[in-house]
């Protein structure tokens, strides 16, 4: 395990010592020392762009820690979602660090203090996204008692495209290296290696839901929250074709080997233009994690319901679809199609007429758009995130919840990640607005908050475990009744 550093003079900069190399962080309101841009394994340039992460090289003297480090090459968000969606883009080859927020002490004092921990991974469907989006900023939770870590990890073509001759699930394989960093080095900044909690939104939720089924993520954390994302792979046919596209257009074979060669920019035009054919809700070719021998062996919902043993905290918002329809007039659309779009619905999420018959009941107002995107999200969210909750033979505890306070923006609803700037209570945050709105509760943002505290340090958020017939615990607004899923109780515990 890393050693602390010894103390410095100037506690503004405070200084850790890592497996690797001294850091020096910044000292920040309320004493909390953050640490921005470590290095968890090597850049992922050259004969390494498309390989199995490696440890990085150790460094002499002292690394700056005051900066958030590069970020993973990524395309940008189409318009509508940028407008939502802030997501920086940091240059430089190192995109493979993490970010390390601690209230306790630096110095010779630093080991005694064993907080839980909390390791962040972002969403943006394995090709946006980033620890550097300011609404993740960790203050919050070190302020509070807990060690929190943020990590980037490669995305799109880089961490999940499909080739014969490289390692699949890259950005997983990196999200295990920057785990193992943890449990490595966490000790020197006041962390307990054997008390890590993986919280996940989104595509984080989606690569949580693999880590609890990856061989070698065995040991490595001790608690999951997962966020509006359920275990999943994909047919490796679906996930190949992405490559296969992007080899046409670049005019070199569908392999890792030619894929070095062609410069960054050229992947990511490339990237950028197959992504305009891909959707979360109707389906079609994607970047995304597929069954491998070496990485992940089986279905990860299969394998978590089958044998998952670790505390857990999942849930969703009450109108997910609304941030996938809403910004580009789909809802508009799909409600003058009226019939047909709710009859896609049933037959892309599964359920019978009679699920949608007990839907329109429940939602007596809904139009045609939201009764698909109320489908869709059962198919892709709560009807896998219940069945991991509710797992028979499941010892471990599962807290589930519903996150229902509608959006300040008109049409957003209670959307997908609307609970961010409340989970991390950062809703001053400017970029937090964009999404909330003005005038988002703060009330509400410390209640959540608290109750991911909680569960870090207690192993409980604050209400009674999971029931197969029991409802999820309701964060929202007063007086805000959230919709219901097909068959769900009605009687429902709403946090105010």
């Amino acid at each position: 395990m890393a050693a602390p550093a010894s103390e410095t003079p100037d506690r503004a900069r405070p200084r850790v010592r890592t497996a690797y190399g001294e850091v020096e962080g910044r000292t920040g309101p309320g004493a909390v020392a953050v640490f921005r841009g470590i290095p968890y394994a090597a850049a992922p340039v050259g004969a390494r762009r498309f390989a199995a992460p490696e440890p990085p090289e150790a460094w002499d003297g002292v690394r700056d820690a005051g900066a958030y480090g590069p970020t993973a090459p990524k395309v940008p968000y189409p318009e509508a979602f940028a407008a939502l969606l802030p997501d920086p883009e940091i240059p430089g080859d190192d995109c493979l660090n993490l970010n390390v927020w601690t209230p306790a002490p630096v110095g010779e004092e630093m080991p005694s203090a064993r907080l839980p921990v909390m390791v962040w991974i972002h969403g943006g469907a394995l090709t946006r996204g980033s620890s550097a989006v300011p609404v993740y900023e960790g203050s919050a939770f070190a302020r509070d008692g807990v060690v929190l870590v943020s990590v980037n990890y490669r995305l799109g073509i880089l961490g999940y495209g499909l080739f014969p001759d490289a390692p699949a699930n890259r950005g997983l394989l990196d999200q295990i290296a920057a785990l193992t960093w943890v449990r490595d080095n966490i000790g020197a900044f006041g962390g307990d290696p054997s008390r890590v909690t993986v919280f996940g939104e989104s595509a984080g939720a989606v690569s949580i839901g693999a880590l609890l089924a990856a061989p070698r993520a065995a040991g490595l954390f001790h608690q999951a929250v997962l966020q509006s994302g359920a275990p999943e792979v994909l047919p490796r046919d679906r996930v190949r074709t992405m490559a296969r596209r992007m080899a046409a257009l670049l005019k070199v074979p569908a392999t890792a080997e030619a894929f070095t060669g062609a410069s960054l920019p050229d992947l990511l035009a490339a990237q950028a233009a197959v992504l305009r054919r891909s959707s979360p809700l109707v389906g079609g070719p994607a970047f995304g994690l597929v069954t491998d021998p070496d990485t992940l062996p089986l279905d990860p919902l299969e394998a978590a319901v089958a044998g998952c043993e670790v505390p857990l905290l999942l849930g969703w918002t009450a109108e997910e679809y609304r941030l996938w329809l809403a910004p580009t007039g789909a809802m508009r659309l799909l409600d003058r199609l009226g019939p047909l779009s709710v009859a896609l619905g049933r037959i892309r999420s599964g359920k019978d007429r009679a699920a949608v018959r007990a839907l329109r009941a429940e939602r007596p107002g809904a139009g045609p758009a939201d009764l698909l995107g109320h489908l869709l999200t059962d198919r892709l969210l709560r009807d896998p995130l219940r069945a991991l909750a509710g797992a028979p033979g499941r010892s471990a505890p599962s807290f589930v919840y519903e996150f229902a306070w509608p959006s300040g923006v008109p049409g957003l609803g209670s959307c997908h990640a609307l609970e961010l700037g409340f989970v991390f209570d950062t809703l001053d945050a400017p970029e937090a607005s964009w999404l909330a709105g003005p005038d988002a509760p703060r009330e509400l943002a410390a209640q959540m908050h608290a109750a991911w505290v909680r569960f870090a340090v207690e192993g409980d958020p604050g209400w009674a475990p999971w029931k197969a017939d029991g409802p999820p615990m309701v964060f929202g607004g007063p007086g805000r009744e959230a919709p219901v899923r097909v068959g769900a109780p009605t009687t429902r515990r709403v946090l105010p």
